[in-house]
């Protein structure tokens, strides 16, 4: 004989035996009014019976399943060890067939367990009733419970987290990993009476890693705040070296956690930084669980159920480990402020941004500084000049040692003169009296539109690092428009700007940067397409910049492309360069620098120092 019993869930449906027990009562009632004695019924057939015990269990009611076996205690202890054991929220239950052989039987047993994280557990096994008098009684044995359960075993949930996801860069290699760093705190309440003395303790010990922990700020900090204040995390390396010394200090506490830590500070510590906030939330992944048998000594001994973990995928960033290593070497050989971008003029990607530590002062002004451009922008103002007609590389142009444009008289570098010449020598030669006179002749906006057909002005929402591509408004007065010709006037641009439009000649359009693989990026403006001729025109001429121009220092590091610049500020100029080679476009700044060679001198050097295929 096969039957089935509807499916019951504790938590939606009530239990038979408390349906039963309330109908007990009514008939006692009837009983007593008439004289006659009665007993609560029982269920009838072994599955029914079955049903009650495994409805009662599923209500966490197990005494009274327990009740319902010929082993009530030892029962009552398994179902609530049970319960417990798993964590579970739910159980939903049901029976699902009988066989019956006399006065013993076995009932077909389903659970669906709910347990934490909304993970459901669904498995059967088979329950042995035997007949106690004209009932039917659970034979008690844990195997009730599960299927594979020994009598001296219990169920426990496991959760098995998932590894931590990895932060990598463009070449491939660990740029954050999952590590553990250490919180190190301070209750001004609990230092014992000495505050000021155990803050100069700390400060003495934590200024190597953040030199702005002075003992005046902590005391300050501490004594405002309420329990313990959080003073700085420490990577385990760095806890490891203080370890005995903040354990000595009355009102320090520790606490581990779980992070992801830098596999070298020194590289791009900022934008890594920005990386880690951006990613944090992401990195966990789906833990997996598993449910196992455990004796009565607490040893698992063996495995009913697992899911195995889910690592959320590693992060990949744009910055090159290389060509970041190599520029950062090379602006940290600058007393002065000096900066660098290197992208990747194909894709966007932004393989480098380095500043050396006297830069780093003023925030992150090679993504978002704000400089002249000097001659780097007469890029824009040739590419102007081929849109529109106005001239060719090979249009012959005056370039007099000086140049009177409305009342603004402009001057070449020491007023040097090389006649009338084409435009691509005067290119070469940098002669800011030539394209002061070209400027001067294009429509107002005409610098504006050509600057963001080589993606300098519109904005650009990278994720992970902040950007200012540049500005450069129209201009209805003469001399600015000569003055912006030179890249002095009112035009303002970042090195990642200049970057982005050395990339557009290299690739023939303005890329999209990116830093975070998968991550796009928004951009807010109009970005024309340049033309061929544009491309072509320029090409030629940031090539004649370094095999008869001002860039020759850097000839010797293969086919670079490129066009140097000093721009006038207060205290002297800023030196340019800025150019690509093969598919890498860089733009290069020495604040203050003086001659545009030097600006020469800090790329070649990061050339010089990429391994062979770069």
């Amino acid at each position: 004989m096969r039957t089935r019993s509807a499916r019951v869930s504790a938590p939606l449906v009530p239990a038979p035996r408390r349906l039963l027990r309330r109908g007990a009562v009514l008939v006692a009632a009837v009983a007593l009014a008439g004289g006659v004695v009665a007993c609560t019924p029982k269920p009838a057939g072994p599955e029914p019976a079955a049903q009650e015990f495994l409805t009662d269990f599923a209500d966490r009611d197990f005494a009274a399943a327990a009740a319902l076996t010929d082993r009530p205690e030892p029962a009552e202890e398994a179902l609530a060890e049970t319960w417990a054991g798993l964590q579970a929220e739910t159980l939903a239950v049901d029976t699902d067939g009988v066989r019956i052989d006399g006065d013993t039987a076995t009932v077909t047993y389903v659970y669906e367990w709910g347990l934490p994280g909304e993970r459901v557990w669904r498995y059967s096994g088979e329950m042995n009733m035997g007949r106690s008098g004209n009932d039917w009684v659970v034979r008690w044995t844990r195997s009730n419970l599960h299927p594979q359960l020994g009598d001296r075993q219990r169920m426990q949930l496991r959760t098995n987290p998932a590894p931590r996801a990895r932060v990598n860069e463009h070449s491939g290699s660990d740029v954050l990993v999952p590590g553990i760093v250490y919180g190190v705190g301070f209750d001004a309440a609990a230092a014992g009476g000495d505050v000021r003395g155990a803050a100069r303790a700390l400060s003495a010990a934590l200024t190597q890693f953040d030199p702005s922990l002075t003992a005046q700020s902590i005391a300050e900090t501490a004594t405002a705040a309420e329990g313990a204040h959080s003073v700085v995390r420490l990577r385990e390396e760095d806890y490891e070296r203080v370890a005995g010394t903040l354990a000595a200090i009355p009102g320090v506490t520790i606490t581990e956690q779980a992070d992801l830590v830098s596999t070298d500070r020194s590289f791009a510590p900022d934008l890594v930084g920005q990386i880690k906030k951006t990613v944090i939330d992401e990195v966990d992944g789906k833990a997996g669980w598993s449910v196992v048998a455990v004796n009565q000594n607490g040893v698992d001994t063996g495995v009913l159920t697992e899911t195995p973990p889910e690592p959320a995928p590693s992060f990949s960033i744009s910055l090159d480990r290389p060509i970041q290593v190599a520029a950062q070497a090379a602006v940290d050989a600058r007393a002065e402020q000096a900066m660098m971008v290197v992208i990747e003029a194909s894709t966007g990607a932004v393989l480098a941004v380095a500043q050396n530590k006297a830069a780093d002062r003023d925030g992150p002004v090679a993504l978002a500084g704000q400089y002249p451009p000097g001659s780097t922008f007469k890029i824009i103002t040739s590419g102007a000049a081929i849109s529109s007609g106005l001239a060719t590389p090979g249009t012959m142009v005056a370039c007099p040692g000086r140049i009177t444009i409305g009342e603004r008289s402009v001057p070449n570098y020491n007023e040097f003169s090389v006649g009338t010449v084409p435009m691509a020598t005067a290119f070469a030669r940098s002669c800011n009296t030539s394209f002061a006179k070209l400027a001067s002749e294009m429509a107002p906006d005409a610098l504006t539109v050509a600057a963001a057909q080589f993606g300098i002005g519109p904005e650009y929402e990278v994720v992970g690092m902040p950007t200012f591509s540049g500005s450069v408004p129209p201009a209805e007065d003469l001399v600015q428009r000569a003055e912006d010709g030179f890249g002095q006037g009112k035009v303002v641009v970042s090195p990642f700007g200049m970057a982005l439009a050395a990339a557009t000649v290299a690739h023939g359009s303005a890329p999209v940067p990116y830093l975070l693989q998968g991550r796009e990026t928004a951009v807010t403006g109009d970005r024309p397409p340049v033309t061929p001729e544009m491309i072509d025109g320029l090409r030629g001429m940031m090539r004649l910049v370094i095999t008869s121009g001002t860039a020759d220092r850097i000839r010797d590091q293969g086919e670079v492309y490129g066009k140097t610049g000093e721009a006038e500020v207060e205290g002297g100029s800023h030196a340019w360069f800025v150019g690509y080679r093969g598919d890498l476009a860089f733009a290069t700044l020495v604040v203050r620098g003086g001659s545009s060679d030097n600006a020469v001198a800090v790329t070649r050097d990061m050339f010089a120092a990429l391994p062979e295929g770069y």
